[in-house]
C-alpha cells in the first residue's frame, strides 16, 4: 500500500488584508479521490485550501490558505510519501504588492499587478527527481489539469514542463460540479484512459489506473 500526498481545494491570493483572489474549486474530487484511496488501503495527507467540503476521518489533513503555503506544507511532507496527486487549483497569480489594512473603496485610480505564483506539482516533481521517497526509489507525480474543452494539447504540455508520470485533464464543466469527465496521459503524451461519471466514480477508476501504471513493483 502506499503514502499518498494529495494536494486540494483553491488557494487564496490577497489584495489586502480583506479581499482576494481566488477560484471555484470545490474540493470534491479530492474528497472523492481521498475516500477512494483509503478504501484501497492507502494511507492518505491531505494538504487543502479552504473548501466546504468534509474529508474522510482517515485522512490527515493540512489546511492551508495560500499557493505559498500550500507548496511550503507538500514540501515538508513529500521525503515520507510514496507519491502526489495533484487535484488543487491553486492561485496561478497574486497582487505584486498586497496591502497593508483595507483599501478604500473611494481610492481613485485603482489598478492591480499581478505575478506568478510558484508552480506547487511542478515543483513537487522536481525535487522527487532529486529525493527519492524514504519508502520508494521513485516518488511518482500525477497532475490535474482543468483546461477549456478539456484540451489534449495543453494538458500534454504540462505533463512535460511539470516533469510529472500522468496527467488528469477535464474541462471546466468540472467545476462546483458533482460529475466529471478525465482523460488520462502519460509523459510520452499517450493516452492511458478515459472516464465519466459521478466524481466517486471517477476518483475510484483513476485510483485504480494510478495503481496499475505507477504503484507496481
Amino acid at each position: 500500500m502506499a503514502r499518498i500526498l494529495l494536494t486540494a481545494g483553491p488557494t487564496r491570493a490577497y489584495i489586502d488584508e480583506v479581499r482576494y483572489l481566488t477560484n471555484a474549486s470545490s474540493g470534491r474530487m479530492a474528497r472523492s479521490l481521498s475516500q477512494a484511496a483509503l478504501a484501497r488501503g492507502h494511507e492518505v495527507i491531505i494538504v487543502s485550501g479552504p473548501v466546504a467540503v468534509r474529508y474522510p476521518s482517515g485522512a490527515r489533513v493540512i489546511p492551508v490558505i495560500t499557493t505559498a503555503e500550500m507548496l511550503a506544507a507538500a514540501v515538508k511532507e513529500l521525503p515520507q510519501v510514496d507519491g502526489v496527486i495533484a487535484a488543487a487549483a491553486p492561485c496561478d497569480f497574486e497582487p505584486d504588492h498586497p496591502v497593508t489594512g483595507k483599501i478604500p473603496r473611494a481610492a481613485a485610480g485603482l489598478s492591480l499587478k499581478l505575478r506568478a505564483t510558484t508552480d506547487v506539482i511542478a515543483t513537487l516533481a522536481a525535487r522527487a527527481q532529486r529525493q527519492p521517497s524514504s519508502r520508494r526509489k521513485k516518488t511518482w507525480c500525477v497532475a490535474f489539469a482543468l483546461e477549456p474543452g478539456a484540451d489534449k494539447t495543453r494538458a500534454c504540455a504540462k505533463v512535460t514542463a511539470k516533469q510529472c508520470d500522468l496527467i488528469v485533464v477535464n474541462d471546466l464543466a468540472a467545476l462546483e460540479s458533482t460529475t466529471n469527465a478525465v482523460a488520462v496521459y502519460d509523459d510520452r503524451h499517450t493516452l492511458v484512459g478515459e472516464k465519466k461519471g459521478t466524481k466517486p466514480a471517477v476518483a475510484a477508476w483513476l485510483i485504480r489506473l494510478i495503481e496499475q501504471r505507477l504503484m507496481g513493483d
